[in-house]
């Protein structure tokens, strides 16, 4: 049983709050029972797993959670990289909030997804916040790094001067990836030029959670595959 602070599997812990040495050793954490149940059933071994009062005290697995609540358990895994594929792939340019990244995850999981891939500017799809957030679609949704070039099938930017809503003109007989961008700046004009279409979705405020525009625009894209 660990019982002081500075266990080496307790400094590594640590280390991995820090986004270059996420990147640096390949590994990130997931807190909590149903993440690590969520990992389990699909597939995912852990390479460390700590539990409160088995492994090691409750006060000295607070000291490397990240949820403030506190933690029963937690996990280390092995960070996973994919390919960009489709059918229907997400894009994310410069959202930059790690929560946003995590419940877009989870809305690509939900709505059938075949992957996130995130350009310049991104949160970490590994980092605590994310990965919270995605409530266990971290581990079943493809994660990619990639530019707007790669991206496969006809690209539509999602952007509030956009000149159709995605209902005009789309089919779901290609692949399809949907490109967003922060709530804030929205897709650089260089993004948006390298698109086929520019579409929108119709709100009666100013501006939609990148989040929220995503999971409207996945299941508008997935009621109408299933048409």
């Amino acid at each position: 049983m660990i019982t002081s602070p500075d266990n080496t599997k307790l400094k590594q812990i640590r280390k991995l709050r820090n986004r270059r040495d996420r990147e640096k050793l390949g590994r990130f954490v997931a807190e909590g029972e149903d993440l690590l149940a969520a990992a389990s059933n699909s597939g995912w071994s852990p390479v460390e797993s700590l539990v409160a009062g088995v492994d090691l005290s409750s006060e000295l697995l607070e000291s490397v959670s990240e949820l403030a609540s506190g933690t029963r358990a937690l996990g280390v895994f092995e960070t996973r990289w994919a390919s960009v594929r489709g059918p229907l792939c997400v894009y994310l340019h410069g959202v930059g909030d790690p929560g946003n990244v995590g419940t877009i995850l989870r809305s690509a999981e939900a709505f059938g997804a075949s992957c996130v891939a995130l350009g310049p500017g991104c949160a970490d799809p590994f980092g605590p916040k994310s990965v919270r957030a995605s409530m266990g679609a971290i581990f079943t949704v493809p994660v990619a790094r990639a530019g707007v070039e790669s991206l496969p099938g006809v690209k539509i930017a999602l952007d509030a001067g956009g000149s159709m809503f995605l209902r005009v003109g789309i089919t779901t007989s290609r692949d399809i990836s949907v490109v967003l961008g922060s709530e804030r700046e929205g897709l650089p004009r260089e993004v948006i030029e390298k698109c086929d279409h520019v579409a929108r979705i119709p709100i009666k405020n100013h501006s939609l959670n990148v989040a929220m525009a995503a999971t409207v625009a996945l299941y508008e894209l997935s009621s109408r595959a299933h048409d």
